[in-house]
């Protein structure tokens, strides 16, 4: 009886396998026929929504953004500081990018390097400084259980670097061993000199760290650099993560209500920028290349330019795959390895306009021609409504990818703070490029891109060019890169 009902059951199932699979298969089938890209239909993107948070300011000047993110138990934070390499003297360049480092890899008063870095490692967490062009930055990183053992190191690390010697002998050296290799690699040459055609070799935002300058960087520099611009009342703090918010504002206030700076604020003029080299073709000269990597453009505008969006969906036309300049120079003709064609505005000085890749020696003519050509394309015909409605949409697709998570969109507003931009500023950016239209880029295109102001910088093999690039211009200049050695 039992073998019999076995059975019963076997026929049953293999019955119900055959019935799933009629149903099965040609509905599989039919899900994996191909659609043609334009039969696609998706839905709208859902409007962004920026996250609950809280701005305050404590009695001694720092601003405070916190948000709560219960997704997991982890718990980041970042502080901005109001300073800069653009800040530090020019016969001392270097010293903002030392000191940046130096105040986490220093150590602190009360923790050296080695107890610092072991703390952290055994609490899987990281505490990073840092100061670039335009602000400095120290962040840190931690699981949820482990915010009472790494925040006041983190507020040590900012309140009381120790700048030890050893570390600072270290980082002095780091620093001697970039300039050493900064001629391995032709894109970083490209860029490193064509900012200084565009802003000038002496400009705080083109000028490079030598090992003459490093030479005039002494320990006490360092502390007077410090002092000068890490302070309260210079800072934007932000802390997202897994945590109560009255209970952050407490631990906040324990490590940072009581830091007080009695000297006045230092004057933070921002260093204008005006283009250096009007125009011109410019080549530095290496013999062992097999290929030219090419740079031209001008100085640009900064984010605030009401023409901002409308100059975002000519970059969209430009560049990228299905871009004109990618579509023409390296799809159709063939003359490019990559191709760029991008306005870069910065928050507070001006950015530049710039184009290029990378192309065969050989080529290197015919591929500046050909951006030339396109940019005065541009300039001379409207596009069309399938080029703009896929730039904007480019633009406005990607849009939400700027608030994944509230740690972006913290970010977000704290940069906007201290450049003092609106906080809505990026939903006026997003309702601008909606409002583009065919005009606007035309418009933009011949008031914006200035080819007669156009610098061009190639950095390759002259002798392998053909035709050679004197078929551009009648001079051309050539640029020497050598390292200049102290001893």
């Amino acid at each position: 009886m039992l073998q019999q009902i076995n059975k019963t059951i076997t026929w049953l199932s293999l019955v119900l396998l055959v019935v799933i699979l009629a149903i099965a298969i040609p509905l599989t089938a039919t899900a994996k026929t191909p659609k043609h890209y334009t039969e696609l239909e998706f839905p709208p993107l859902p409007e962004v929504q920026l996250p609950e948070y809280i701005r305050y300011e404590l009695d001694n000047g720092m601003v405070v953004y916190l948000a709560e993110d219960r997704d997991l138990p982890l718990i980041r934070g970042a502080a901005f500081i109001r300073t800069g390499s653009r800040f530090e003297p020019s016969d001392k360049v270097g010293l903002g990018s030392v000191t940046g480092t130096l105040m986490r890899s220093g150590g602190t008063k009360s923790h050296p390097p080695e107890r610092l870095n072991f703390i952290l490692e055994q609490n899987a967490a990281s505490i990073e400084t840092g100061i670039g062009t335009t602000l400095g930055r120290a962040s840190f990183n931690t699981l949820t259980e482990d915010i009472d053992t790494v925040f006041p190191l983190f507020a040590e690390v900012l309140r009381e670097p120790a700048f030890r010697s050893l570390q600072l002998e270290l980082a002095i050296n780091q620093q001697r061993g970039a300039i050493a290799r900064r001629n391995d690699n032709p894109q970083s040459i490209t860029d490193r000199e064509f900012n200084k055609l565009i802003y000038g070799a002496d400009s705080p935002y083109a000028r490079t760290v030598e090992y003459e300058t490093l030479d005039n960087i002494s320990r006490q520099d360092i502390i007077d650099f410090y002092q000068e611009y890490v302070r309260p009342d210079n800072i934007i703090l932000g802390i997202v993560g897994d945590f109560d918010t009255e209970e952050m504002q407490t631990k906040i206030a324990s490590v940072f209500a009581d830091w007080k700076v009695t000297t006045p604020q230092p004057k933070l003029t921002i260093p204008s920028a005006t283009q250096k080299q009007d125009s011109g073709v410019f080549l530095i000269d290496r013999p062992d290349s097999t290929q030219s990597n090419v740079m031209l453009g001008h100085l640009g505008n900064t984010l605030d330019n009401p023409d901002y969006a409308a100059l975002s969906v000519m970059n969209g036309v430009l560049n990228g795959f299905g871009g004109r300049l990618f579509d023409e120079l390296r799809s159709r003709q063939g003359l490019a390895y990559s191709v760029y064609g991008i306005w870069s505005p910065n928050y507070d000085y001006p950015g530049k306009f710039t184009s290029g890749g990378q192309t065969q020696s050989a080529t290197t003519v015919p591929f500046i021609q050909a951006i030339f050509r396109e940019i005065e394309r541009l300039q001379a015909n409207p596009i069309s409504e399938e080029e703009l409605a896929k730039a904007k949409e480019s633009i406005l697709n990607s849009f939400v990818f700027n608030f994944q998570n509230p740690s972006q969109t913290i970010s977000r507003l704290m940069r906007y703070e201290y450049f003092d931009y609106p906080q809505d500023f990026i939903f006026q950016y997003q309702d601008q490029v909606k409002a583009t239209t065919i005009e606007d880029i035309q418009r933009v295109a011949l008031k914006y891109l200035q080819p007669e102001q156009i610098v061009t910088l190639v950095v390759g093999n002259s002798e392998e060019m053909n035709p050679n690039l004197k078929s551009l211009t009648g001079q051309i200049e050539t640029i020497n890169i050598d390292i200049v050695s102290t001893n």
